[in-house]
């Protein structure tokens, strides 16, 4: 972690607090900033229900030396502890009725600054600590002394270059001094002003945890110098109006079973930090280690079983951190998309069941990335990568994109993602995709206490794409039938008793004629690869669908979701799982591709003729699944992420 200015000027602050503190203001009075030759400890002292503690008593204790140093947090909770040699110590917090859970440790390396809160737990029979109004008084007027000396080396730091931080963290106010100086001027000066928002680091300059698609935690639970873990779990129970005998649903990267509990996603892992090397893991567990793989056609080229390799991975990847303007990452593996606006996991969204324009387009990527971030409120991202969410390559060529992401307001936010060059029709090496996809999101109402309506945002998006060559054309005509996407959806949300609850109404639709981004159902196990003959995705074959939703989340917590949702989808094509199912008599035979006796047997043909000679009769002879044009879902659930 590279020292910025902010934290520059709270380790001169604290330094001149140390014993022979006069000399050190007086040699930087007529030097210039020398290079620091320890580390400090920066963090945020917490009350048990999370919020900043003014007024704690924060001792780093070396596990080695038994070198001991102690100061008050400031007015927010904020500490920092400076002029430390590197080594492990043990952060030890008390206050009033209060200590802290457990000694925290914390490794400090020289030249830089680690992070660590410290959570306080209440103590019976603990004894309040008193601090004297001549100590105030003192603390203050010390405050004061520096204020002058403080301008001056901010004005040196403007001229030196700044570095961006490899990763966001909580912006920390000054900490008031351990020691009180013996004498106190006669009169005290007013106390400096709290320091503004962190400018340095990306989008840390406002609060975007009411964007769709983020995640709404404003703290993390636990968090290391090294290492900030992440963990997941998404529980939900659906129940389909048109109550599938087999319970299948079809057709939805979100709901896949009616009338069971079914655990969507169990994830465990976390972001790795390190003197600007950076990686991160994320597990898949549950219902979307197999559902989304299973739209991934590129692994039906060539061996080594690529869907089982990375099924249970999400997330994997790994990089390097450049300190050139507001940042600059270098990262490869698998990451995930952002094309639909929704995020991947479906906490971080404001409803359960996103419509065809998210739901149909990527959830991940395989390949490099390139995140610059030229401002603090602006990011530019290139993408090269395997293909349109491809653990491989379908054909003979990569698909190159990326994002723009700008957001130039607290309560605003656009996005644009564009794709193309990759050839990503199995077995279709000439056949080319392009995809645009763009979004803007706006908080239009933000009053966070009110017992009323808190929050008031809406999120709008369209997505056009085409594919061209091998028979197909982005327009139509004698050149082959059109094969093209267009699609939007629109969500207003509001958020209600100091964002305790959340109301989203919305939806959208697509036309997407040649089917080539419309989710095959899974009829006896059909796949991306092996294709289904009762769903054919042919050029020109049309597919135009609509839905909408009303979402209603209970959230006590930052880390937990309580959810209900009802929604409904409508086809011009046979599309939802009916009464009768989707599975064959004795289940999938194992042969998705061909049609399917009424005995259960496979026809060994994808020909319907052919079939109904094969499995011995006329058209009753072979079994077709029951498809509708209409779906309604009521479901509920539970979502944690820590």
């Amino acid at each position: 972690m590279k020292l910025t200015k902010n934290s520059l000027l709270c380790l001169c602050v604290c330094l001149a607090a140390l014993p022979g503190r006069a000399q050190i203001a007086a040699d930087l009075s007529s030097a210039a900033v020398p290079p620091p030759t320890a580390g400090g400890v920066l963090g945020v002292t917490k009350d048990p229900e999370g919020r900043g503690l003014p007024g704690v008593s924060v001792t780093a204790r070396s596990t080695a030396g038994k070198i001991e140093r102690t100061v008050l947090s400031g007015s927010d909770g904020n500490f920092l502890i400076a002029d430390l040699k590197p080594g492990p110590y043990q952060l030890i917090a008390e206050a009033a009725g209060l200590a802290s859970v457990a000694p925290a440790i914390v490794e400090i390396t020289q030249n830089q600054v680690t992070y660590a809160n410290v959570q306080l737990a209440r103590v019976e029979g603990a004894a309040a600590p008193v601090e004297t109004p001549a100590a105030q008084t003192a603390v203050v007027a010390e405050l004061a002394a520096l204020k002058a000396r403080i301008e001056q080396l901010e004005a040196q730091l403007k001229k030196q270059p700044l570095v961006a931080e490899a990763r966001p963290v909580e912006p920390a106010p000054l900490a008031a001094p351990a020691a009180a100086p013996a004498q106190a001027p006669a009169q005290a000066a007013a106390p400096a002003p709290p320091p503004g928002p962190d400018l340095q680091t990306p989008f840390a300059f406002g609060d975007f945890t009411w964007l769709n698609g983020s995640s709404r935690n404003k703290d993390v639970a636990f968090d290391t110098p090294f290492f900030t873990p992440e963990v997941r779990f998404d529980t939900h129970f659906m129940t389909d109006f048109n109550q599938p005998r087999d319970h299948t649903l079809g057709g939805s990267t979100e709901s896949f079973r009616s009338g069971e509990f079914q655990v969507e996603q169990a994830s465990v892992g976390g972001d790795f930090h390190w003197q600007n090397v950076r990686g991160r893991i994320l597990t898949m567990f549950g219902m979307f280690a197999t559902t989304t793989p299973r739209n991934d056609p590129s692994p039906g080229n060539g061996q080594w079983d690529l869907r089982n390799a990375y099924r249970y991975v999400s997330e994997a990847w790994g990089g390097y951190h450049f300190n050139v303007n507001h940042g600059l990452n270098v990262d490869a593996g698998i990451f995930v998309s952002y094309i639909g606006l929704f995020s991947y996991y479906n906490f971080d969204n404001w409803t359960y069941q996103p419509s065809y324009v998210s739901s149909n387009t990527p959830w991940f990527f395989n390949g490099l990335r390139i995140q610059w971030f030229p401002t603090n409120k602006l990011k530019i991202e290139p993408w090269i990568i395997n293909g349109w969410q491809s653990y491989a390559r379908a054909n003979g060529r990569h698909g190159f994109g990326g994002q723009i992401l700008y957001r130039p307001h607290e309560w605003l936010s656009l996005v644009f993602n564009n794709y193309g060059n990759g050839t990503d029709d199995l077995g279709i090496p000439g056949r080319s995709r392009i995809h645009t996809d763009d979004s803007v999101e706006v908080r239009y109402y933000n009053k966070p206490e009110s017992t009323g309506i808190s929050k008031a945002a809406f999120s709008f998006t369209v997505d056009a794409g085409c594919e061209y060559g091998s028979g197909v054309t982005c327009h139509g005509g004698k050149d082959g039938p059109k094969q093209a996407f267009l699609g939007w959806m629109l969500y207003t949300r509001i958020w209600l008793h100091k964002d305790l609850l959340g109301l989203t109404l919305g939806g959208g639709m697509m036309n997407n004629p040649g089917r080539y981004l419309t989710l095959l159902p899974p009829i006896n196990g059909a796949d991306a690869i092996s294709g289904s003959p009762y769903f054919t995705e042919n050029p020109g074959q049309q597919a135009h669908m609509w839905d909408s939703t009303i979402t209603l989340q209970y959230m006590p917590k930052q880390y937990i979701t309580w959810w209900g949702e009802f929604g409904y989808r409508h086809s011009d094509i046979p599309y939802f799982s009916g009464r009768g199912g989707i599975t064959p008599p004795g289940g999938n035979n194992g042969s998705p591709a061909n049609y399917v006796c009424s005995s259960g047997a496979t026809a060994g043909t994808n020909d319907l003729a052919t079939a109904q000679v094969n499995c011995g009769g006329g058209p009753s002879s072979v079994w077709f699944p029951d498809l509708r044009k209409t779906q309604a879902v009521i479901s509920v659930g539970v979502m944690v992420k820590f």
